[in-house]
């Protein structure tokens, strides 16, 4: 579903790296609203290395083994379909500043391992942004304004999430205005909200005439009735009438 990162800077450094990085190869970025794009907006390009520093220190490993922090792909089609994207995206012009493609788990050389990757570099003509990776695989955009970064998340066919890291309430304000996607997240990576609410993607991220659970859930399962009713007084009741009923004075 392609969600987008905006990175503004004055947002807080550590915890924006460290959401990224949770979101971005959490669960080997195999859901629906994982950071697959982070854009970096000005001289938060700078962050960049320590991004991958901190990516480099997650372990894979099996998902029951203690410790682990990326686990395997769910198959070896999934596998071998990020591993073709990812390679069309470097002969496209990407670069590789972390490779997690022949990533090795001793316990289990058979499994469906893809180490934490980062792509730097990565256009909107990109095979990596264009297709949905589905994988532990992060694509680095980087734009020169907010301006810009708004306008290429909203360019993107899809409208799943989009997040933004900012310590200011006037940006934070003009991204919830501005953003064409159903799920904002204001320093918040992934945006699901809690169940009393909606998910509500947009755009090519939504399909039917309702979203599921929270109020319109409800109204899906809901048949409407409606009630009308007359309680005058016998005395003061209205004479019947061949218009339609109206309130008001006699």
């Amino acid at each position: 579903q392609k969600n987008h990162g905006t990175i503004l800077p004055d947002a807080d450094k550590n915890m924006t790296l460290d959401a990224i990085v949770g979101a971005a190869f959490g669960a080997a970025g195999q859901r629906c609203m994982a950071l697959p794009v982070a854009i970096f907006v000005g001289e938060t390009q700078a962050w960049i290395p320590e991004l991958v520093e901190r990516a480099e220190k997650l372990k894979v490993n099996a998902g029951h083994v203690a410790g682990t922090d990326v686990g395997p792909l769910i198959d070896k089609a999934s596998k071998d379909r990020i591993l073709k994207l990812v390679e069309e995206g470097i002969k496209e012009g990407a670069t590789v500043l972390l490779d997690g493609r022949n990533v090795q788990v001793p316990e289990y050389p058979n499994g469906n391992f893809i180490g934490p990757t980062i792509l730097d570099n990565v256009t909107p003509d990109n095979t990596t942004y264009k297709e949905e990776l589905f994988g532990p695989v992060l694509c680095c955009v980087r734009v020169d304004s907010f301006a810009d970064a708004i306008k290429l998340t909203n360019d993107n066919a899809w409208g799943n999430g989009a997040s933004i890291f900012t310590s200011s309430g006037p940006n934070a304000r003009k991204f919830q205005h501005e953003i064409e996607a159903g799920q904002v997240g204001i320093n918040v990576p992934i945006p699901v909200p809690v169940p009393s609410f909606s998910f509500t993607g947009s755009k090519a991220s939504f399909r039917g005439s309702s979203n599921f659970y929270g109020k319109a859930g409800v109204h899906f399962y809901t048949q409407l009735q409606t009630i009308t009713s007359n309680w005058s007084h016998p005395e003061n009741a209205p004479a019947w009438s061949t218009t339609m009923p109206t309130l008001g004075t006699k």
